[in-house]
């Protein structure tokens, strides 16, 4: 007679966890269980209630009723010190590092390697500590190069680095590929399944769906702060995961221009910019399409993007909207001239997080909201509210602080500064980072509304779905130069890498 083998016990149960607000229930009784080496995806609309979990399980709030059971032992809450301690780790969406500390300093901040009677801090066996990190997630810079250097992308794959110098548990990754290139996605990826092979749970936060399929071992859906459902492996497909988070199935991501395409916006000739001075970009933008701007991170779209809109100086070529010289000597200058632009890291450069929402909406434009001299309060209401309707913000109050709105609402917010202001051209730089599904669809909806209205629509874009899913005809950058362009029968990962990497 054999003995039946034991199912192995779940590493962690988030067991009928709830967090009530004054007049908001965040989590209603959400249970999760993660297995040892697991690859659980927890996926689900800004709001639904993921980032409440995950503060739970890392101890920075603490659950209304439930328990958190950990190697069997229930707790009725965590401090951050108890999550860390039993090898829970976070790779967070925000990043947390500081740009005046090195690499290794970043990595081994509050847990310094000391030496010595004085106990000082041993900055070699720091950086000796840290470098097999970096090579595990496929880092091209060293324990030694000062944060400030470092890319908002470099930043993501130090966070993750980070986390693995933890000894590590469970890893809870919270949107990891957010500002990551197709390649640097596949090297998290091998990440990933390295921990899977070596017993390590991790969750994984992600709007990209396809991400999901490709690592996910289980599926849990959150909506409105409920268990929506859950998907094993052999269930996890695109419209499975939609339809459990928001109810219903989405349009097809592709909606094709109301007319062809029309006269030259925004020509690009030979611009060569601070980053790759020697290399000359040369592009074209019509009325009635979207134009996506693929490449590897450091291929120089964002810093094309900030000399056009004159956050930095152009270095050569020129640059016409409707066939004429745009100044592009300063942002005041290609404002004032209809051209605008998105940024990728909305927090830091598209709002003033501390203002409120009908600030932030006429604040590049102040000047319309002056009545005898003095800035009107009911003049940015009406905008903001104006706004506010047009684009579906979510919020009953525009005077509510930027930074409590969800990343869909806060990108909405830079659109109704910009669309309140009659624009010409607008760039988008990541237009979608950090945003969910829903959100996303209305996004780009809205820019091909403006599109098909005859504005200008250029999109740069690390995500792949999106960059085919949206654009109509896609410019392919490589070390500042543009590598090729590809019409939209020609639309492919396979060919928009080619072209990234420079082959033939």
């Amino acid at each position: 007679m054999t003995n039946k083998e034991t199912a192995p016990a779940p590493l962690l149960v988030l067991d009928r966890i709830a967090k009530t607000y004054p007049g908001v229930a965040a989590l209603s009784g959400v249970t999760i269980s993660v297995m040892p080496g697991e690859v659980l995806a927890l996926i689900g609309e800004n709001g639904a209630g993921k980032s409440t979990l995950m503060k739970i399980l890392g101890g920075v709030i603490e659950p209304t009723s439930g328990k958190i059971v950990i190697d069997g032992v229930a707790h009725d809450r965590l401090t951050v010190s108890q999550s860390q301690a039993a090898g829970i780790a976070f790779v967070h969406q925000e990043l947390n590092v500081f740009d005046n500390l090195d690499v290794a300093a970043n990595m081994f901040l509050g847990r310094e390697i000391r030496r010595g009677f004085l106990g000082l801090v041993d900055v070699k066996a720091a950086r000796a500590a840290a470098q097999p990190l970096l090579d595990r997630v496929g880092a091209s810079f060293g324990p030694d190069t000062p944060v400030a250097e470092l890319s908002l992308a470099e930043r993501q794959l130090l966070e993750i680095a980070k986390a693995l110098s933890m000894d590590a548990r469970i890893v809870i990754m919270d949107e990891p590929t957010s500002s990551l290139t197709l390649r640097e996605t596949q090297v998290l990826m091998k990440v990933i399944d390295d921990l899977r092979q070596q017993g390590i749970a991790v969750i994984y936060i992600s709007h990209r769906l396809s991400e999901v399929e490709q690592c996910a071992d289980r599926v849990v859906v959150l909506r409105d702060g409920h268990l929506a459902g859950a998907l094993s492996r052999h269930e996890i497909n695109h419209d499975a995961m939609i339809r459990l988070m928001i109810g219903r199935d989405l349009k097809a991501l592709y909606t094709p221009p109301a007319q062809p395409a029309g006269r030259v916006i925004l020509d690009l000739n030979a611009v060569r910019t601070s980053t790759y001075p020697n290399a000359a970009a040369s592009l074209a933008v019509r009325a009635g399409e979207i134009v996506g701007v693929a490449g590897l991170v450091g291929a120089g779209r964002t810093e094309l993007a900030e000399a056009v809109f004159g956050i930095t100086r152009l270095r050569g070529g020129t640059v016409q909207l409707d066939g004429v010289a745009l100044d592009c000597s300063s942002p005041r200058s290609t404002i004032a001239a209809g051209v605008y632009l998105v940024p990728e890291d909305r927090k830091r450069t598209g709002l003033v997080l501390e203002s409120s929402i009908c600030e932030n909406i006429s604040m590049a434009d102040l000047a319309s909201v002056v009545r005898h001299g003095l800035v009107s309060g009911s003049r940015m209401a009406a905008r903001a509210e104006e706004q506010r309707t047009r684009l579906g913000i979510k919020t009953a109050d525009i005077h509510r602080v930027a930074a409590e709105l969800s990343g869909g609402n806060q990108q909405k917010v830079v659109l109704g500064k910009w669309l309140s202001m009659r624009p010409r051209m607008v760039i988008f730089d990541e237009p979608t980072r950090g945003i969910d599904v829903g959100a996303k669809s209305e996004i780009y909806r809205l820019m091909r509304a403006l599109a098909d209205a005859g504005v200008g629509v250029l999109m740069i874009s690390s995500d792949m779905e999106e960059v085919i899913g949206v654009s109509d005809r896609i410019v392919v950058l490589r070390e500042g130069a543009v590598a090729g362009e590809l019409e939209r029968p020609e639309f492919s990962e396979h060919n928009v890498l080619k072209l990234a990497v420079g082959a033939h």
